[in-house]
């Protein structure tokens, strides 16, 4: 019954921003464990940052201090803001959902990061 869907990926140079959108139906959205991953051609599939229905909150090494993960539980809305991006950070992003209802993916949105 669960269904994500990103929105705010593209192409940005070096130094620059995005945020990123997970819109959600269904499920109990204010106590899911949510999170953004990404992957790149040729590469395993990883997290990036996560943050639990409690609001417990972390990031991956790398984007500490970059990235900001937040949600919205009236809109069922999870966000990523990415500011100081970088080339390594090019990947497609995907929002993942786990709760009663069990393990959801988005589609994912391409973000490239590029001069």
């Amino acid at each position: 019954q669960v269904q994500l869907v990103e929105s705010g990926g593209g192409l940005v140079q070096p130094g620059g921003s995005l945020r990123l959108s997970c819109a959600a139906s269904g499920g109990i959205f204010s106590s899911d464990f949510m999170g953004w991953y990404r992957q790149a051609p040729g590469k395993e599939r990883e997290w990036v940052a996560v943050i639990s229905g409690g609001g417990v909150i972390n990031y991956i090494d790398s984007v500490k201090g970059r990235f900001t993960i937040s949600r919205d539980n009236a809109k069922k809305t999870l966000y990523l803001q990415m500011d100081s991006l970088k080339p390594e950070d090019t990947a497609v992003y995907y929002c993942r959902s786990q709760g009663p209802a069990g393990n959801y993916w988005g589609q994912g949105t391409q973000v490239t990061v590029s001069s």
